[in-house]
């Protein structure tokens, strides 16, 4: 496993993270999800990613259990808040209620002090973005979050928080941000990765593989897989359902010569490829078996040439969508926030 710094910040992480977003707590049995996370540590992943609302905390229980006994300096453990965790207007959102209240919470259940990161998972046009910053600011003075980042946030969003946060002499400043990112999902290249790379802000993207879309086990033509997440219930087959198409699926299919001649797997050319994009510091996988994880965690090390990187856009061609407008990545549950929006920031 190698490690690669997160922006400009001082931290490491391993260039595989181990999520469990729909995994642990939710499709994943205990057992089978206890066993994925030895698994992700016997190859090497020392970053952890998960968030309160992943299985309404059971992710982070789950993710906490099978961390306990490894040294805790060794890791380094991300989760998120934003996301509704009840049913009250206070559960949810990023007001200083919610963010100091909702990090007490996942640390109780990650069984740790702190975590080295905390991430807006999305951004709360109700919440002052002063009052945000400030509580999130207030957790890095008092140890509990060693780092910050934010979730799907836009390039406008960033700047305006990376702006504010040096009028206020912030001491936390956000150094991470966590887009979805593959082959065919590049809507982040215009706005979000110039910003981000001009300010020193590290991606850990997610979705690497599309849901399993670009590892090829989905053929034109053929039903998918048994065991596979299209043939399930939940949030995941009905974005894999919805995406799944003929013309892409023989596209992806014609990505195997291109992985072959480099001499990689499917999944391999899929993770090795956000690993080859300028700012990236690391990629999200999730698994439901330990194999998947030893699979995914061999991408650490992938460099992709030029030539390689140019096939891959020849074959998906106009199937790649970089449109920045879709800030908001497809699988996501968008929040039914209560209130009026805040003000804009006057800066």
């Amino acid at each position: 496993m190698e490690h690669r710094r997160l922006g400009r910040s001082g931290l490491y992480v391993s260039e595989i993270t181990y999520g469990n977003w729909l995994t642990h707590g939710e499709l994943v049995a205990r057992e089978a999800a206890l066993a994925c996370v030895r698994a992700a540590l016997e190859a090497g992943i020392t970053t952890f990613d998960t968030a309160d609302v992943y299985a309404q905390g059971a992710a982070e229980e789950v993710l906490g259990e099978g961390l306990r006994g490894v040294r805790r300096e060794s890791l380094e453990i991300a989760t998120k808040v934003c996301l509704p965790t009840g049913d009250g207007p206070n559960d949810r959102g990023l007001s200083r209620k919610h963010i100091v209240e909702s990090c007490h919470a996942s640390l109780r259940r990650l069984g740790t002090d702190y975590v080295d990161l905390y991430q807006a998972h999305r951004y709360d046009e109700r919440t002052p973005l002063e009052e945000t910053l400030l509580a999130f600011d207030d957790l890095v003075r008092q140890g509990k979050a060693r780092y910050l980042g934010v979730s799907e946030w836009t390039a406008p969003q960033i700047r305006a928080a990376l702006d504010l946060a040096g009028q206020l002499g912030l001491r936390g400043r956000i150094v991470a941000n966590q887009p979805q990112y593959n082959m065919l999902w590049r809507v982040i290249e215009p706005e979000v990765l110039p910003l981000c790379r001009r300010e020193g802000i590290g991606q850990v993207v997610f979705q690497p593989l599309a849901q399993g879309v670009l590892t090829g086990k989905y053929r034109p033509g053929e039903r998918p897989p048994e065991g596979s997440r299209a043939t399930g219930g939940g949030r995941a087959p009905r974005f894999i359902r919805r995406v799944l198409g003929e013309r892409l699926l023989e596209r992806v299919q014609r990505l195997r010569p291109v992985a072959a001649e480099a001499g990689l797997s499917m999944v391999q050319l899929a993770i090795g490829w956000t690993l080859s994009t300028p700012g990236v510091s690391s990629a999200i996988v999730g698994a439901s078996r330990p194999e998947q994880v030893t699979e995914n965690a061999g991408a650490a090390g992938v460099r992709l040439g030029d030539d390689v990187l140019a096939r891959v856009d020849e074959v998906l061609g106009d199937l790649v969508d970089r449109d920045p407008t879709k800030t908001a990545q497809m699988m996501s549950v968008k929040p039914e926030w209560a209130g009026p929006a805040a003000p804009a920031p006057s800066i």
